[in-house]
């Protein structure tokens, strides 16, 4: 359920650094939070999604301002993508987290922001990251919304800098490519569904979208899909094992298509693959627009989401498997396992440097 926007405003605190704008890699942004009961689950964890609305506003202010800090066409920054998201670790209630952005890369209508959230608690001074996350903004115009403007460039102090944020623009931008060109699937209901099926854990939300929920150019803030998303993945997950359940990570979200005020947005969640302490969702949005231009229904956002089971002292749990019925279920499990595999063999990589200190 979507938090109120009075206690967003109320239990906010934003301080912007580099409000004069430099122009240079590493002009920075930064959102301080309190943790309430209304962000969390029954057990007291934050919820993914209210972090990841945290994250994509962040991510939104300091790139909008950015794409602003030369005379020109006034313009606000979509959120276009989101690279993989781990959750480091889990952020409670009454804890205070800070949200600190950065602009990395810019090409020349898109800009790359890398974030860090922070927990902090406040009986204790102890403090701990639980979240980093890079997200990929476009320039959109506030006369003409289907104009993107060109952004900016910004300085960088080294050139190895400016090679490295080109290499992944190129990787980000074909990897968006390939997942819109596999988003011709739906989720449909099933009848009587067997315990630990597709069918029986799969799940839908519909949600109308209110002024509330959009930009200045009426629009859905990015952060408001993810929330729902992974509120859906939520539900899918606690189906599927009955426990409490955390988001662990988020593969590379893709916003393929503006979702306008007014829209019915249907959300959808089925799991594709288990592993023996994880669970891989695959979360669409599929957009209605009624008001205005009536068209038909199109894929706007999709993702994979991986929850783990945990005990009630917070402790990872065995998660059931996942029993699969038809040829697309056991092809998408496939699929899933791979992407486990990979996302293991490079977790391995990066690990290896530190054993070795």
């Amino acid at each position: 359920m979507r938090e109120p926007d009075s206690a967003w405003s109320r239990n906010r605190l934003g301080s912007c650094k580099g409000a004069e704008v430099t122009a240079s890699a590493g002009m920075a942004c930064e959102l301080i939070r309190f943790m309430s009961p209304d962000d969390a689950n029954i057990a007291g964890n934050v919820h993914g999604g209210t972090i990841l609305k945290m994250i994509e506003e962040a991510g939104a202010i300091i790139s909008t301002r950015h794409c602003n800090s030369q005379p020109g066409e006034p313009c606000v920054a979509a959120l276009a993508r989101v690279e993989r998201t781990d959750f480091l670790s889990p952020m409670c209630i009454g804890e205070v987290a800070t949200v600190s952005a950065e602009i990395t890369y810019t090409s020349r209508r898109s800009v790359e922001v890398q974030v860090n959230v922070l927990s902090e608690n406040i009986l204790t001074g102890a403090k701990k990251v639980t979240n980093r996350a890079t997200l990929w903004y476009v320039p959109l115009s506030l006369k003409n919304v289907d104009k993107v403007l060109e952004v900016p460039p910004v300085q960088y102090m080294r050139k190895e800098q400016e090679e490295e944020g080109k290499k992944r623009y190129e990787q980000q931008k074909l990897e968006r490519l390939e997942t819109k060109q596999r988003n011709g699937d739906m989720i449909f209901p099933v009848i009587n569904p067997d315990p630990y099926t597709v069918g029986y854990s799969q799940s839908s939300l519909i949600h109308l979208v209110g002024p509330s929920d959009c930009t200045l150019l009426g629009f859905v803030h990015g952060g408001v899909t993810m929330k729902l998303m992974d509120e859906v993945a939520g539900i899918v997950a606690a189906r599927h094992c009955k426990t409490n359940i955390v988001t662990a990570s988020v593969d590379a979200i893709n916003f393929h298509e503006k979702i306008k005020k007014g829209c019915v947005i249907t959300i959808s969640g089925r799991m594709t693959f288990t592993s023996n302490k994880s669970m891989e969702i695959e979360v669409f949005v599929d957009a209605d627009p009624f008001v205005d231009e009536p068209q038909e229904r199109y894929r706007a956002v999709s993702a994979f989401f991986t929850y783990v089971s945990l005990s009630k002292e917070g402790k990872p749990l065995p998660v059931p498997q996942l029993v699969t019925e038809t040829e697309d279920e056991k092809k998408r499990f496939e699929e899933g396992k791979g992407r486990y595999l990979q996302t293991k063999a490079k977790r391995q990589v990066h690990l290896q440097p530190l054993a070795q200190q």
